[in-house]
């Protein structure tokens, strides 16, 4: 699956996106196997309450299933103005 990164998470693991393979079954599970890949990835994710991810282009909760997604995007939260 592709797998972008937005704003400082971007800034952290040097990457704006990168085809992942995975067997994780959630994104909090994503996640896991992602900071346990280096140091840059467990900086970006070491606290996920402040980001934001969307599966396929809608956001979703980090306990949302990955089955038959093609895109996760990691964010931190937006704010409006």
């Amino acid at each position: 699956m592709d797998v972008l990164y937005f704003a400082w998470v971007r800034e952290r693991i040097g990457i704006a996106r990168e085809k992942v393979e995975t067997q994780a079954a959630t994104v909090s599970d994503l996640v896991a196997e992602l900071r346990g890949r280096e140091e840059r990835y467990a900086a970006a994710f070491e606290d996920v309450s402040a980001l934001r991810v969307a599966l396929d282009q809608e956001l979703a909760d980090f306990d949302a299933a990955l089955d038959g997604v093609r895109e996760v995007a990691f964010f931190p939260p937006m704010t409006g103005g």
